[in-house]
């Protein structure tokens, strides 16, 4: 047993270079065509399900489990206001367009980095949240979380009518590329990326559309290794709120949580360490809707869909 947690996983991954600067794209590529190697015995026990993602999602980064078969993915930085809609086979059911930001040209957003599903002001309705809330130069005065009500019926190409909340730290501005939904206490989690102990951070999901909201700091994340290799890229909280899992570039580490307690103090217990295939650069995770299983994406085009079941405990 690992000092700083229970490893399910039969071994624990190296990483990449994960910057989104070109420079270092061959080095990052031979790294992982060599772990690949090394590690593909290890993948093939880990891995239950693999299938592509539509070349229209170039850069994933942010994943939400609908359904068994409806998946919301959306790019990193440098696309404009929208996401998209797959199956479970990576089929392309819908593009969804959404209005951003005016001050930002062009685009409408920043730099979306994560999305999450769960309850909103409607009860008995699903919604959609996502976050733009990256921020690589700590200089944006908020960040934003756009919401959306699950649409019943999907097309082509669809616009979809969103809710906007304005987030601002109550210690200045942070980079951050993980949003969660706490179905229990009713709030959004962000948690920041780049510190050795990164933040969490809250805000009621009772908001309204153009609130600015300062957020409330919980406590704070410590997780093992260096640098980028312990960047906090994404996460998620199952529907009912018990199971929470948090990815780094190199793990994802799983936490179940008592009753209502806060998010940040399940997160101070020792985590385990569940099952993951090693990806070029992978920013994405998500429950299934019943919490029984995960699935990863990587950024990158024609990246894969990886599913895996939580081990039983």
């Amino acid at each position: 047993m690992s000092k700083f947690a229970m490893d399910i996983n039969p071994f624990t991954a190296m990483s990449l270079n994960t910057s989104k600067t070109t420079t270092f794209v061959p080095v990052r590529i031979a790294i992982f065509t060599f772990l690949s190697l090394c590690l593909g015995r290890f993948a093939s026990a880990q891995q239950t399900t693999v299938k592509i993602v539509p070349a229209a999602v170039s850069e994933t980064s942010g994943l939400f489990i609908a359904t068994d078969n409806l998946f919301f993915v959306h790019n990193d930085s440098g696309d404009t206001s929208r996401f998209f809609a797959i199956d479970a086979k990576g089929n392309l059911l819908s593009t969804l367009y959404f209005k951003g930001d005016p001050s930002v040209k062009h685009s409408g957003v920043t730099d979306c980095e994560d999305m999450a599903g769960g309850p909103g002001p409607l009860k008995d309705k699903s919604y959609i949240y996502l976050g733009d809330i990256g921020d690589n130069g700590a200089n944006r005065p908020y960040v934003k979380v756009y919401r959306f009500l699950e649409p019943d019926k999907l097309s082509g190409n669809m616009h979809i009518k969103t809710e906007t909340v304005n987030l601002k730290y109550p210690n200045g501005a942070q980079d951050a590329e993980t949003l969660m939904i706490d179905p229990v206490l009713k709030e959004l989690i962000i948690i920041t990326k780049r510190q050795d102990t990164v933040g969490i951070y809250s805000a009621s999901l009772f908001f309204k559309n153009g609130d600015t909201v300062t957020m409330k700091k919980q406590g704070g994340l410590f997780l093992p290794g260096k640098g980028l290799f312990k960047y906090v890229v994404s996460g998620d909280i199952s529907r009912d709120g018990r199971q929470i899992i948090i990815k780094t570039y190199t793990n994802v580490y799983y936490w179940l949580r008592n009753g209502k307690e806060p998010i940040a103090q399940t997160l101070k217990r020792m985590p385990a360490k569940l099952p993951y295939t090693m990806e070029p650069q992978g920013e994405a995770v998500g429950f299934t809707p019943d919490g029984k299983a995960y699935y990863c994406i990587s950024e990158g085009k024609n990246a894969v869909i990886y599913r895996y079941a939580i081990p039983k405990r």
